[in-house]
């Protein structure tokens, strides 16, 4: 923070990110420099051959040019190093040093070039340099390659047109001119992030339907992203230190205090009657996502099991419609569920942006109608994607064939993720032609449904969350939440970011004290973050239109979002103990009621996205429907685990 200024324009890398990128390059320099030193120095002897002079003449003045380099990056990562990420005062010089090491390119480029040509020219010398000499040609264009890869990576398109506003606010720009800024600056934003995801996201098709999905995930982006002046490597900083204040935080509270009185009966039964459902149902939402989870769940054995049912020819048989490879996605099915070709009323993989594919059965064990629906790739879409599926079961005619063969069946409506957030919104749409409707929402978004719609949902809806899963936490309010903490504990720390990166890597992988790395300035180093940079205000860019310029700090100012809440009443299966790292054995969970103001933030940790993906969770419900068989048949002396909240 900020983004470094190079030729007139703002780039999307800081001058403290150069630490790590710089080492490498060093190191690499280094290694390289004193291998043409030593070829140089014992095969000088052998270079008295026709065309010796140019390559005697190249070596040195290559031993020569690394040497300049080395000490132009020596110098890059040592300035790198010093100051904060609000506190670029103690690397000024990293821009003129980063012009002598671009300027530096030129005569490598050009010696690289003679150097292959030389080489090409059919040099009659000692083999040993000139294989030495190739090696060096080719190094050298390896690393000028890759400089230019990386140029274009952190090259900014709106990095010429950054802070639209002057210093003494947006007030002196006509409303409709200001507002003409704005849309465009938008719109390049949204562009900017669309290439980013595309290029992450490359072996995804690029039909037009795909392109509307990364246009949505790119719009979301950018309003969040774009009126900070933070890079990514800030961002990244800014969730590890979050992560460490929180466990820090977690570790320091007080312990709960232990309830009298075990929950009453009825409670008990309710939640382990749920959880038994949930852990029914949720074979349901996965069988949705068709053969790519069941192979992913089963890599040794599934391929096998449905390789069959992939070269059967059913479609006259049951109402497949559209997508591709229908049959590995109904065999996968069928080995899901567990249900026979006949239980299936209708089975839809139209695959389409909000067109979400669906499924019905005839659930006998539960006696139910069951219609599970994939997940959506946009969250502005999960109304569309419920009324399109709504449209499907009604108009055509699907839910009435259902009943028509078993009419005492009741509705369930089934899903995981945003499946789930359709699902919920579909349940709702169906609740008055079906009064006995229940709804069963894997994992959830937050930021779903109003604050009425909530309280009325609770009588039909149930949402299940694992852990620290990211999705159900996720809203328009909880992100710019997540965003105003970012600010803050980035604007509050006083270790440089390589610091704060090295020691988070360590803390994810193996734990440790998140003592070790304070989020806030002691009282008496205040001072050093007063120049050229001081607190949250600087992280933003002026004309933010997230925040409100009335307030004193832009991170108090209300949010312009209403509040809104995740479907139903919620379980919540939370792990037990200290947060998990990678190495530790598979982690324990207790299930209980929680309310949603449980889920009002975003909570940083490994397992935030991990704790989201359906194998995860339906192997978390298997272990905690066990453990509380288990119980019920050997009940410990003594009194019981609190599990209602």
């Amino acid at each position: 923070m900020p983004g470094m200024v190079l030729f007139g324009r703002r780039w999307a890398i800081a001058s403290d990110d150069l630490v790590f990128p710089g080492f490498f390059e060093l190191s690499l320099r280094v290694v390289w420099w004193i291998g043409i030193l030593t070829l140089y120095l014992m095969h000088r002897g052998k270079l008295d051959c026709a065309g010796g002079v140019l390559l005697s003449s190249y070596l040195i003045v290559l031993i020569v040019l690394l040497a300049v380099i080395i000490c132009t990056v020596s110098a890059i990562v040592c300035v790198s190093m010093k100051g904060t990420i609000c506190n670029p005062g103690p690397r000024k010089s990293m821009s003129k040093l980063l012009y002598i090491r671009l300027a530096l390119f030129l005569p490598e480029m050009v010696w690289a070039s003679l150097g292959a040509a030389w080489i090409a020219d059919d040099v009659q010398c000692d083999k040993t340099v000139v294989n030495g000499i190739i090696a060096t040609v080719v190094i050298s264009w390896i690393i000028i390659i890759s400089t230019v890869v990386t140029i274009i990576i952190v090259f900014d398109p709106l990095g010429g047109k950054m802070a639209p506003y002057p210093s003494a606010g947006p007030n002196h720009l006509d409303s409709h001119e200001s507002s003409q800024l704005f849309s465009g600056l938008k719109t390049a934003a949204t562009s900017v992030w669309e290439t980013r995801i595309k290029f992450l996201c490359c072996c995804v098709g690029n039909d037009d339907h795909t392109r509307v999905a990364f246009s949505s995930t790119a719009e979301l982006f950018s309003t969040y992203f774009s009126d900070t002046d933070l890079v990514p490597s800030d961002i990244a900083a800014g969730l590890t230190l979050l992560h460490q204040q929180q466990d820090n935080i977690r570790n320091s509270q007080e312990p709960d205090e232990v309830i009298s009185h075990s929950p009453g009966p009825p409670q008990e039964a309710d939640l382990d009657a749920e959880l038994a459902n949930c852990h029914h149902y949720m074979q349901f939402a996965a069988a949705a996502y068709g053969w790519p989870l069941y192979i992913y769940r089963n890599p040794f054995t599934g391929l096998c099991k449905i390789g069959g049912d992939c070269c059967r020819n059913r479609t006259t048989e049951y109402d497949l419609v559209g997508g591709d490879q229908l049959h590995c996605h109904f065999g996968s099915i069928l080995h899901t569920t567990g249900l026979q070709y006949r239980d299936f009323i209708h089975i839809s993989f139209h695959d389409k942006v909000y067109e979400l594919p669906f499924l019905v059965a005839l659930d006998h064990r539960k006696e139910s109608v069951v219609v599970a629906v994939r997940g959506t790739m946009s969250l502005q879409g999960i109304s569309q994607a419920a009324r399109y599926v709504y449209q499907r079961l009604v108009n055509d005619g699907i839910l009435s064939q259902a009943f028509s063969i078993a009419p005492e069946y009741q509705l369930v409506v089934v899903g995981h993720s945003l499946g789930a957030g359709a699902a919920a919104v579909l349940a709702i749409m169906l609740r008055n032609s079906y009064p006995q409707v229940r709804c069963y929402a894997f994992s959830p978004p937050r930021g779903l449904l109003s604050k009425s719609l909530y309280e009325y949902s609770k009588n039909f809806i149930v949402s299940l969350v694992l852990g620290k899963d990211v999705i159900p936490r996720l809203s328009v309010t909880n992100l710019e939440d997540l965003k105003k903490r970012i600010l803050r504990v980035i604007a509050h720390c006083n270790k440089p970011k390589y610091k704060i990166l090295l020691h988070g890597c360590w803390y994810e992988l193996f734990g440790g004290s998140p003592d070790n790395s304070p989020t806030e300035l002691d009282g008496g180093t205040q001072g050093d973050l007063t120049q050229p940079l001081l607190g949250e205000q600087s992280l933003l860019t002026h004309g933010s239109p997230t925040y409100s310029f009335s307030s004193d700090s832009p991170l108090e100012s209300p949010t312009k979002y209403p509040p809104l809440y995740p479907p139903g009443r919620i379980i919540h299966l939370e792990e037990e103990g200290t947060s998990g790292r990678f190495c530790r054995a598979a982690a324990q969970y207790c299930a209980r009621w929680s309310h949603e103001s449980q889920f009002s933030k975003i909570l940083i940790g490994p397992k935030m996205l991990t704790d989201h993906m359906p194998d995860v969770l339906m192997k978390a419900l298997d272990s905690v429907v066990a453990d509380r068989a288990a119980f019920l048949l050997c009940p410990a002396g003594g009194s019981s685990n609190v599990d209602v909240v």
